[in-house]
């Protein structure tokens, strides 16, 4: 099998409310980038990449379709079911830029469950239970607009929290205080402050919280300082924007630097990185969050099969956000039921992409 042409589309998904961030940082709509890869044996593959803004990772839409324009007529000719190969391809190709790479190979793991004949989570590890438990994020607003919107998610089947906090220490004590006070038995949170609090300010919102039952997420921007908070606080730690490769993994474990860690596609470049790393999680005991920097249908139906082929125990969560756009542009994709998603059981992502919101291409390379 070979790949014989590859098309993208620049579609702006507009969102139910606006995405806030740590800081006041907002995202009012996903500018995600779709993909399709055509193979000489009529089988299509979806892929989607979605880079939260420009200010949260080194990432943004643009760059994302620059990296696809210079790896996509390497990838012409390719065997789309030679995961290991197609990564070597664009390593070789592009040096660093994992995002720009992530569209392409979900999908081509699309295109390896169609030939299959398997939903991708059977090809991901195997199924886990029936659905996937989904977090709600809280965005950064008043310590009491934020109470209030984790008081509307639990009315809605949520049990898994993550209000963003950050920037603020006297207000982000008030923020969790809060939120702490309408957690039921069974609820979990955990605090995510983007990397956005200096050391001193990580410190003293954890030791004015350290009797309440609350993660804290990547309280400071690098590693060392969040080092730093986990060894002079109580709280369970999720690291997320520091991890960002295998090695990135490994040096954390060592050090006891977290407890859970949240592994996204995009950041680590793909479906093919991701599963690596989230077995090795598994293998060390350390639980995942599973999630992508943004997008849609085709980026929610991949964490979905993820998070589905993740032995339960060790699934902490994966955003709703995905799943809450306005534009549908697949069908068969995964909608949520009391605070879980469930993928489709059809081969690959289970996907018909809706073309009609998908417009013109903005790249079209074929052989």
């Amino acid at each position: 099998m070979k790949i014989t042409r590859i098309t993208a589309y620049k579609v702006e998904l507009p969102r139910d409310r606006p995405y806030r961030l740590s800081g006041w940082r907002m995202v009012p709509v996903f500018d995600t980038t779709l993909v399709k890869i055509e193979t000489d044996a009529g089988i299509i593959g979806l892929g989607e990449v979605c880079p939260l803004g420009a200010s949260y990772l080194p990432a943004y839409a643009a760059g994302a379709r620059t990296g696809m324009a210079e790896l996509a007529p390497r990838l012409i000719g390719a065997d789309p079911t030679q995961l290991d190969a197609i990564n070597a391809l664009m390593d070789a190709t592009l040096k660093g830029h994992p995002y720009a790479k992530s569209a392409f190979d979900i999908a081509c793991w699309d295109i390896l469950g169609q030939v299959a004949g398997l939903p991708l989570y059977a090809l991901l590890g195997g199924r886990f239970g029936e659905d996937v438990e989904l977090y709600q994020s809280v965005p950064h607003d008043t310590p009491e607009a934020m109470a209030q919107t984790l008081a509307e998610a639990q009315a809605e089947g949520f049990r898994r929290f993550q209000p963003k906090v950050g920037g603020e220490p006297d207000i982000d004590i008030k923020r969790i205080h809060g939120m702490a006070r309408l957690l039921r038995p069974g609820d979990v949170a955990a605090v995510d402050a983007n990397g956005s609090w200096l050391v001193h300010e990580a410190a003293r919102v954890a030791n004015a919280i350290a009797d309440l039952d609350i993660y804290v997420e990547q309280p400071c921007a690098s590693y060392e300082d969040c080092l730093s908070i986990r060894r002079r606080t109580r709280q369970p730690l999720v690291l997320d924007e520091v991890i960002d490769s295998l090695p990135m993994l490994l040096r954390a474990h060592d050090d006891g630097a977290m407890d859970v860690v949240n592994l996204k596609i995009a950041k680590l470049g793909g479906l093919t990185r991701t599963r690596q790393m989230r077995d090795l999680c598994v293998s060390l005991g350390i639980a995942v969050t599973l999630e992508d920097t943004g997008g849609g249908d085709v980026i929610g139906s991949a964490i979905a099969h993820l998070g589905l082929s993740t032995p339960q125990r060790f699934r902490f969560g994966t955003a709703a956000s995905y799943y809450k756009v306005r534009l549908r542009t697949a069908e068969g994709a995964p909608v949520i039921a009391n605070g879980c998603v469930r993928p489709s059981d059809a081969p690959g992502l289970g996907l018909k992409p809706l073309i009609q919101a998908w417009g013109e291409p903005i790249l079209d390379v074929r052989a």
